[in-house]
């Protein structure tokens, strides 16, 4: 059992290389994007927005599809959703086709996306910010390879297109070692009853949705906008898009030191709390003292990658069974993802209306101190605590099992 446990999160990682590429990789696109559809830079941004949008509305389809099918066909579904329209949307001719087909690839995101935490709780209940962790770096893995190959890949296969379907073709091979190394797990078998519903009434819910917002809105927000800023600030093209290249780097190690601590040292509540402050301080060091760019990147990195997988084992520390946790964590994103989508709009907004970006840097700064309140709140229900009930419960009843 232990093997299939392990062959499941070998699975996970390679399905979770296909979940952040179609928002990242577009973003050092864009430009070229825009001109070979002719379209103004607001219409070409809904291409990441309509993704991260997709991810909150469609989000309860993941959890309804795998009710009825189960987990493997569901993601390995979403993964030839992510490949095949991924590869349309980069051959249609027109804007308005392009702009229609990203809301299928969005779909098929959303639906991986959430199946990802309930699998975890189901095979690794005892270790979640491991497993966790470790699906975790394969997205912050995904998004930084993919972010560092765009525009490589646009040069060498005929521009923004090429690039494109080389990102889809490779997200549709990643269905043939989701299938391999979850060949193993048992036939699904139909649950009675409906699909869980949003826990609308659940106040650790509700937590989880404000810190999950808070979280996402300063991420997509800095990620579309740190390397405009500093190129009105007068760095190279070239120089400022690097920034987001060492927020990737960066955040690779640090997930896979709070995937191997988090289950025995500190608590959720500790780390998210002290990344919000973390977010808080370096957004004020961007405001007064900006050049010190590659310090701010890398710390900013840290924060993601300290934040990412506490972010995501909240569900499972919070839900009582698979169930449970798979209606948090399709709440949590769905409600969060739809709110924090309209961020890069509502900075770009802003910066429009302002003339400089010192404005969205304070928007940044509040949303920071914002996330660390709303972190004291995180579940505190952590692994530590429920074994020491398991041993409490083997030692009362004579350690029968």
């Amino acid at each position: 059992m232990r093997k299939q446990h392990h062959l499941l999160l070998a699975g996970l990682f390679a399905a979770s290389l296909s979940l952040r590429p179609h928002i990242v990789a577009v973003g050092p696109l864009l430009p070229s994007i825009q001109h070979g559809l002719h379209v103004s830079h607001s219409v070409a941004g809904l291409l990441p927005t309509f993704v991260v949008l997709c991810m909150g509305l469609f989000a309860p389809a993941g959890v309804a599809l795998a009710h009825r099918v189960g987990a493997r066909t569901s993601v390995a579904v979403a993964l030839a959703v992510i490949g095949v329209f991924g590869v349309a949307r980069a051959l249609v001719p027109s804007a308005a086709a392009v702009i229609a087909l990203t809301i299928p690839v969005g779909i098929g995101v959303a639906v991986a996306g959430t199946l990802m935490p309930r699998e975890v709780k189901e095979a690794w209940p005892e270790r979640p910010a491991f497993a966790t962790g470790v699906y975790t770096t394969g997205i912050s893995l995904g998004a930084a390879v993919s972010a560092a190959l765009a525009v490589p890949l646009a040069e060498i296969l005929f521009g923004w297109r090429g690039a494109l379907v080389a990102l889809s073709g490779f997200t549709a091979l990643l269905i043939v070692p989701w299938l391999l190394f979850t060949r193993s797990q048992q036939p699904h078998e139909r649950p009675e009853g409906d699909a869980p519903p949003f826990p609308w009434r659940s106040g650790v819910g509700w937590r989880l949705v404000a810190i999950f917002t808070l979280t996402s809105i300063a991420y997509y927000g800095i990620t579309a906008w740190l390397p405009s800023l500093y190129v009105d600030r007068g760095w190279s093209h070239a120089s400022a898009g690097a920034l987001i290249t060492v927020v990737s780097a960066v955040t690779l190690p640090v997930s896979l030191a709070i995937a191997w601590a988090g289950d025995d040292h500190g608590s959720r509540r500790l780390y998210l709390t002290s990344g919000a402050v973390l977010l808080l301080l370096t957004g004020i060091g961007v405001v007064e003292l900006p050049g010190a760019g590659w310090l701010w990147a890398t710390l900013i990195g840290v924060w993601v990658g300290v934040t990412f997988p506490s972010l995501m084992t909240m569900p499972l520390d919070a839900g009582a069974g698979s169930r449970e946790v798979a209606a948090l964590a399709s709440m949590m994103m769905g409600v969060g993802y739809a709110i924090s989508s309209l961020s890069p709009f509502v900075f770009g907004a802003v910066r429009d209306a302002t003339g400089s970006f010192t404005a969205v840097l304070w928007l940044v700064v509040g949303t920071a101190g914002l996330l660390a309140i709303a972190s004291l709140g995180a579940p505190e229900r952590g692994v530590r605590s429920r074994r020491r009930a398991d041993a409490c419960s083997v030692g009362a009843t004579g350690g029968t099992s």
